[in-house]
Parts: structure tokens; C-alpha cells; sequence
């Protein structure tokens, strides 16, 4: 196992775990309750996260008069849902954890359907046609989404209803915790793909610096435009940004089996990393925020 198999496949899974145990400590069942009762949330953020995410996408391969190859690796980066990482992100800006992690778990869901579509669509558009037939590991995505986010939560929120005191008085260490991992996985980003950082951004930094920024703006304004929360809007604007940059690669590299693919993904990362460092610290910095 290589440094980025490692970082990818062990490092990153076992750190979001235990980030995700301490959120789950955070949470209560009305925390669910209260987002199901008034979907508007959960709507809006998967119309952003599946909808505009792969027309923002598509526009600027087009705009940025990108290769064949890098207009599909782009795509394939737009047509992913948000990751676990985006909950992580959220629970240190302070935003609405149960609705990210909602908006995570129903996405990656609907996302097995719509990713063979978007990029079979893309495929055939950019000239880029390998001829595969597009499947992904359903299984192993479901997995992926248990083993890493609800399963975890749940014992979080057990724990969180028998030892209430104990969760309570373990908030603000594991936001520290948080913060911490997030610093340590970054670095580990950047140094697993030292080799490949600088053709990365030169082939595909300008653009994926743009779908960044556009998809978490798009995100902000869209909520503000429906009067929701800050805690909603700051939930929505970090999944609309925050792709599954793991699964995007699997895709480029083991399905799709084109490793320069992956290079708009590398790019992509270390921009999420970046901007959602930007927003832990102008957030996280903030007193807690009400849902009022």
C-alpha cells in the first residue's frame, strides 16, 4: 500500500470515524425531526449538490475550452455527492450537523443513479468515449456511508442520551480535534500528491478554483434567496462545494481506467481544503448559532 492508498483508503476513513463519533455526541433525534418536518433545506441542497453542481460543471469545461480528458475529469468531479468530510467541515463552522449529514447520506443514495448518466452524457459530448459501461460499487458506497458517518453517529447520539454530561463536556475538544485532523489531512493530501500537485494546477487550477468558489456561492445565495438559517445556509454552502473527491478518483482510475482523469480531482482538493479552511476560521471563530 502506497502513501496515497494509505492516506485515502485507512488514514482519511479512521479519522472521519471518530470526528463523526464526537458529532453524533452533539446530536439529538429532534436535531433529525426538526429538518424532516421542514424539508426546504434538504431540497434545496440536493437540487444544488445534483442538479446545478454538474450544469456548473459542464459550463465551464466549456467556458475554460478544457481537453477532452480534463472536461471529463471535471464532470466526473460535478456528478459526485458531498463527502464525509463536509460534515466535519460543518460541525467546525458551527452549521446545521444533522442536515449535512442528511443531505451527505440521501445524495450518495441518489448519486449511483445519476453518475453513470451525467457521465456516460459527458463522454459521449467531450469525444472522451472509452466504451465501459459505467457501474458503480453500489455496495461498497453503501458501506462507505455506514461505516463512516451513520454508524459512528449513531453511537455518538447513544452515548449522548445515557452519558449527557460526559457528551456535553466533549464538544469543544473534539471541535479542536476536528480542526486538528482536518490540518494533518490536508498535509497528507498535499504530500501524497506532491508529484502531480504542480501539473494539477496548471492544467486544471484556474478551473476548478472557479467551480469551487461558484458552487459554494451558489450554495450561500440560494439559501439566503429561500430565507433559511445561518446554520442551514452554512450546511448548504459547504456540501454544494465539498465533493467526494475518493470516490472521484475510483471512478477516473479503476472504472473509467484513465489516471489523467484524476489530476482536475487532485486540483479540486486542495482548493476544498483551502476555501473550507477560510470558512473554519471566519465560522468556527463565531459564537454557536441558533436555528431561529
Amino acid at each position: 500500500m502506497n502513501t496515497t492508498e494509505l492516506v485515502s483508503q485507512l488514514f482519511l476513513p479512521l479519522s472521519l470515524a471518530i470526528i463523526m463519533l464526537g458529532m453524533g455526541m452533539t446530536l439529538v433525534p429532534a436535531d433529525f425531526t426538526r429538518i424532516i418536518k421542514f424539508p426546504k433545506a434538504i431540497l434545496l441542497g440536493l437540487t444544488n449538490q445534483l442538479i446545478f453542481l454538474p450544469i456548473i460543471g459542464f459550463s465551464l469545461a466549456i467556458a475554460f475550452n478544457l481537453s477532452p480528458v480534463m472536461a471529463v475529469g471535471l464532470m466526473i468531479l460535478a456528478s459526485c455527492p458531498g463527502g464525509p468530510t463536509s460534515n466535519l467541515i460543518t460541525q467546525v463552522c458551527k452549521g446545521n450537523i444533522a442536515l449535512s449529514v442528511t443531505l451527505t447520506a440521501i445524495a450518495s443514495v441518489i448519486s449511483i443513479l445519476t453518475i453513470p448518466f451525467i457521465l456516460s452524457s459527458a463522454l459521449e459530448y467531450f469525444g472522451s468515449s472509452t466504451n465501459v459501461s459505467i457501474k458503480l460499487p453500489i455496495v461498497n458506497t453503501i458501506i462507505q456511508i455506514m461505516g463512516i458517518t451513520v454508524i459512528p453517529i449513531s453511537i455518538g447520539m447513544f452515548i449522548r442520551k445515557r452519558k449527557t454530561n460526559f457528551a456535553l463536556r466533549m464538544g469543544k475538544p473534539m471541535r479542536t480535534a476536528s480542526i486538528v485532523i482536518f490540518i494533518l489531512v490536508f498535509i497528507a493530501v498535499l504530500g501524497a500528491n506532491a508529484d502531480k500537485l504542480v501539473d494539477g494546477m496548471k492544467a486544471a487550477g484556474l478551473v476548478t478554483l472557479v467551480l469551487n468558489i461558484t458552487t459554494m456561492g451558489i450554495g450561500y445565495l440560494t439559501a439566503k434567496l429561500f430565507k433559511l438559517n445561518l446554520k442551514n445556509a452554512i450546511s448548504i454552502t459547504i456540501e454544494s462545494g465539498i465533493q467526494n473527491g475518493t470516490l472521484a478518483l475510483v471512478i477516473a482510475t479503476s472504472i473509467l481506467n484513465n489516471v489523467e482523469m484524476g489530476i482536475p480531482i487532485g486540483a479540486y482538493a486542495i482548493w476544498m481544503f483551502i476555501t473550507s479552511g477560510v470558512l473554519m476560521w471566519y465560522f468556527g471563530k463565531r459564537p454557536e448559532i441558533s436555528y431561529e
